[in-house]
């Protein structure tokens, strides 16, 4: 079951001063683009009904770089541990920034074009960097944060939660008519359905299949959702970048050695040479 949630380029010229002033801006908003979920828009995304399973999907045991078990006293490894995955961080971080070095960005959150490439860029650098998509970071919270609980009632709620706290708005009312079918479910069992139930699940899920089909959302239109997500949050976060190079912009404007300077159309700049 499934509801929402929702090339040649030439070589880079210089640039003149005042676009300096955006470079710390860019290269700390992107790292956390990055690395953090971004949360700035109304959203859709997809929750698969076998997460609902107890025990489907469930978190990584340990983190990448995570050396518990060498024979060494606590202490060390700890800080063994912590070195690994700060190792392992800046060398995520430094294949992002190999890849943001090549490719041209161009900051026009109007123009579908860019915003299309820049997802495309950021695609690039998850997949070479090995970095979770939103909806897969959404996911995984999903499934860390949900694993032990073991009634789809708690679950639904939990989920409703990490929702909220997200930005993501259910604009279709999925969460209500799943509420519903569950109530439909529980009243035909007599008792709370849990996770590990099958042959309640089994029900519950054919209950969520007309919800789908209320819907008008099907199993194979799954990834067209998701890369929907990925161009809305795309958009978003060129905004963002556009929001901090006019601010910028208008404060290097300020300073007496560029009061008589033409600041730069905000599309003409190159992030390249910030990097």
């Amino acid at each position: 079951m499934h509801i929402y949630l929702g090339q040649f380029q030439s070589k880079p010229s210089p640039i003149p001063n005042p676009k300096m002033a955006f470079a710390a801006r860019f290269i700390s908003r992107s790292t956390r683009q990055l690395y953090a979920g971004q949360s700035v828009l109304r959203s859709e995304y997809a929750i698969p009904a076998r997460s609902f399973a107890k025990g489907a999907g469930g978190a990584p045991s340990s983190l990448k770089g995570d050396v518990i078990g060498l024979d060494a006293d606590d202490d060390d490894k700890s800080l063994l541990m912590l070195k690994g995955i700060f190792l392992e961080v800046k060398k995520k971080f430094e294949t992002a920034m190999g890849i943001l070095r090549k490719e041209k960005i161009t900051i026009a959150p109007e123009d579908p074009a860019a915003v299309e490439q820049y997802a495309k860029v950021m695609q690039t650098v998850r997949e070479k960097a090995d970095l979770y998509s939103e909806s897969q970071r959404i996911k995984y919270t999903i499934d860390t944060r949900t694993q032990d609980i073991p009634d789809v009632r708690s679950y639904l709620l939990a989920v409703k939660e990490i929702r909220v706290k997200r930005g993501l708005t259910d604009e279709l009312g999925a969460e209500t008519m799943m509420i519903d079918a569950l109530n439909k479910v529980e009243k035909e069992l007599n008792k709370p359905l849990l996770r590990n139930d099958k042959k309640g699940m089994d029900l519950l899920k054919a209950e969520f299949d007309k919800v789908n089909q209320k819907l008008g959302i099907r199993r194979e239109d799954l990834p067209k959702l998701e890369q929907q997500l990925e161009l809305k949050l795309a958009k978003a976060q060129l905004e963002e970048l556009k929001k901090d190079a006019l601010e910028a912009m208008e404060t290097q404007k300020k300073r007496e050695e560029f009061k008589d300077e033409e600041m730069p159309d905000v599309k003409s700049l190159d992030i390249r040479n910030f990097l």
